[in-house]
């Protein structure tokens, strides 16, 4: 009698996992259709915003002085963790395939 109770709530958990999965994947699915286009959209709209707000105070690194270099320094503890990418992406050579992501 026992063991019957034990089989029965091991279906149990595994239908219940079964149907938390296959929730999952649907969730997946219904998020990859409505919403992926969305998100890197606004994600590469970021990193474009970054990266002027990088240029516009960091500019005399490249050779562009837009910005005073005592308003530069006021902002410098906000822009130091991402300089070096800042550095690497701005100066990375660019090709035709590199717009198609």
């Amino acid at each position: 009698m026992l063991r019957r109770k034990e089989k029965k709530e091991e279906k149990e958990k595994e239908g219940e996992k079964k149907s938390s999965e296959v929730k999952e994947a649907v969730a997946g699915l219904i998020y990859g259709m409505s919403a992926h286009a969305v998100t890197r959209q606004m994600l590469k709209t970021r990193m474009y915003l970054e990266h002027l707000f990088m240029l516009i105070t960091l500019g005399d690194m490249m050779g562009i002085p837009i910005l005073p270099p005592y308003y530069s320094l006021k902002l410098l503890p906000y822009a130091v963790p991402n300089v070096k990418t800042w550095k690497r992406s701005m100066l990375k050579e660019r090709d035709v395939t590199d717009m198609l992501y």
